[in-house]
């Protein structure tokens, strides 16, 4: 086990010692991992819970508390060890803050430590949107999410792929391009072709529903089958067309995943997996590792309660789990990869049952390390989105409309003072922000009713209010300038200064933590605590009217400390740090 966190480091040392004069040993790992912060931190700033002792020690809790507080040596850096209850609580000075954490948060060394052990190499896929339809809010959750994830177990040490899927090919790609010839009567417009793709998708499938229960309805979906066998063919009007307009969706993705600075290792293609997966499938068949059933190969998991995982259909055509398992068979054997996470919703989860499962029966011992992380959907104030229903609103509309609602609401009143460029880019800083933070703050159980308004105010939970507490401690720095001298790291006594130091002594810890379990939310729940503290703190202790040199210095030490905190955790959840707003 990494022992990361200097201040538990401390406790730790000072706790096995005094163990070891009681007559008892027990490791550090153990000592390290019980450590947990006091409910309330004028209690102390760590917290021993002495349960893992009473047997071997043959006495109670709160009596073994009592007497490693009588054997702990008090220092300058420890000062102070009381026993409340069946817990251990411990003290440190200011100094011990500003020498273990602060001087590092500050010199950039304390965001460097590697924070777990050897890890396996894992590959995260998220973002997997579909070609031939509009890019929308409902889509960022996942790309949020993904992205995160993928940027706080980089930040914990751990060996990282990141990979997207698009899907390129079925149904709604027939729709589109059948309605795009048959059709539509607009030019194809110079910019924007792929969100025009997405709007002509969208018009495809009100048209098929207006059709329905017509004569029109058998031929359409006759006309849509040969477009399908043609694309699969890769040969005939429908399949240059579909190449063509193909790249006019990855090229809307692209642009979306550089206005969000996410990158991928690896980009698959449903298109790529599909003819490749199917011969697969008839291969295992012949191989007695799959069965028929009703003519559909594929596997029979009724007694898991799984049902049937049907692989190819009667017809011979492959399914979503067709090509994620021949994927997950590359990534094992060609990639290497140990563990493989994927970032899809939650109406997903029977699929990933069964392709784990499916996967783990054909002996593919990584299936086991396999794991669908699900999330709940994104919904406007009035319900749902839909790409089908042309009820979404378009991601590339969204920004513009959240970089100019921060530029009339919030930036005006720099016209005379910043150029236009500035006013651009913090603009596009503070809209990112905002979106990032709204689409991580919510447990990923829970639905996120998107509202403009609320995400871009300057108060509350939102990613402004992070970004505007980074904004005024740059602000700050540049106002009063620290003199360079030594800090006096005692200086640093009432009690909103302990609480800050407290709360970024903890910040590796909490990434660490949120990594392990896949929850960005925890990393946002921290850095709305810091600015909140920081705002207290901020009025309760002058800066710019503090007479004493000394003390100043050491706030504004503390000041950078903080900033220096948030910067790194917005990077950490992919936001943008603006120096100004």
């Amino acid at each position: 086990m990494i022992k990361h966190d200097s201040i538990r480091r401390l406790a730790t040392e000072k706790i096995a010692a005094a163990i070891t004069k009681m007559g008892h040993t027990l490791s550090e790992d153990e000592i390290y991992k019980a450590l947990v912060e006091p409910p309330n931190p004028e209690m102390g700033d760590l917290a021993y819970g002495c349960f893992i002792l009473a047997k071997a020690l043959k006495k109670g809790p709160p009596q073994i508390a009592a007497e490693i507080a009588q054997n702990i040596e008090v220092d300058a850096k420890l000062i102070k060890a009381q026993a409340a209850g069946p817990y251990l609580n411990i003290t440190f000075s200011p100094n011990a803050f500003g020498e273990e954490v602060l001087s590092h948060v500050l010199s950039g060394t304390h965001f460097k430590k590697q924070l777990v052990d050897k890890a396996p190499k894992t590959m995260i896929e998220y973002s997997q949107p579909n070609t031939h339809k509009e890019l929308h809010v409902g889509h960022m959750r996942n790309l949020c999410l993904g992205d995160a994830i993928v940027r706080m177990l980089r930040y914990s040490g751990r060996d990282i792929v990141s990979a997207t899927f698009p899907g390129d090919m079925g149904t709604h790609v027939a729709k589109c391009l059948w309605y795009m010839k048959k059709h539509n009567q607009e030019p194809v417009p110079e910019k924007g072709k792929g969100e025009w793709l997405g709007r002509m998708y969208s018009k495809a499938n009100l048209l098929l529903e207006d059709q329905n229960g017509t004569p029109q309805e058998d031929l359409n979906r006759q006309e849509l089958t040969a477009i399908l066998k043609e694309l699969e063919a890769e040969k005939g009007p429908y399949y240059d067309l579909w190449k063509e307009t193909r790249e006019w969706s990855i090229q809307l993705m692209k642009s979306v995943y550089k206005w969000a600075d996410v990158t991928f290792d690896e980009w698959y293609f449903e298109s790529e997996m599909d003819a490749p997966s199917a011969a697969w499938v008839k291969e295992l068949y012949a191989q007695g590792k799959l069965e028929k059933s009703e003519g559909a190969i594929g596997k029979n998991l009724e007694a898991e309660n799984l049902g049937f995982c049907m692989l190819l259909k009667s017809d011979g055509t492959g399914l979503y789990a067709t090509k994620d398992l021949l994927l997950a068979r590359h990534k094992f054997q060609d990639v290497k990869i140990e563990k493989s996470v994927y970032v899809v919703d939650m109406r997903q989860a029977l699929h990933f049952k069964q392709v784990f499962r499916v996967l783990e029966m054909l002996g593919f011992e990584q299936a086991k390390n396999c794991f669908h992380l699900q999330y709940n959907y994104v919904e406007l104030p009035d319900g749902a989105m839909s790409s089908r229903k042309g009820n979404i609103v378009p991601l590339n509309d969204l920004v513009h409309n959240m970089e100019e609602h921060v530029k009339t609401t919030y930036l005006s009143r720099y016209e005379n003072e910043w150029t236009k460029e500035d006013i651009n880019l913090v603009a596009s800083q503070v809209a990112k922000g905002a979106i990032f933070y709204g689409m991580l703050r919510m447990d990923t159980n829970k639905k996120i009713v998107f509202d403009m308004n609320e995400w871009l105010k300057l108060d509350g939970e939102s990613g402004p209010f992070i970004q505007y507490s980074y904004a005024r401690i740059q602000s700050l720095g540049r106002k009063f300038a620290r003199s360079g001298q030594a800090v006096n790291w005692g200086l640093l006594q009432h009690p909103s200064e302990r609480q800050l130091m407290q709360h970024i002594s903890g910040f590796n810890t909490a990434v660490a933590t949120a990594a392990e379990n896949f929850k960005p939310a925890a990393i946002c729940t921290y850095l709305y605590d810091m600015a909140k503290k920081f705002n207290v703190f901020y009025h309760e202790c002058p800066i710019g009217t503090e007479k004493d040199e000394a003390t100043r210095e050491a706030r504004l030490a503390l000041s950078a400390a903080v900033g220096a905190t948030l910067k790194q955790g917005m990077a950490v959840l992919g936001m943008p740090a603006p120096d100004k707003m």
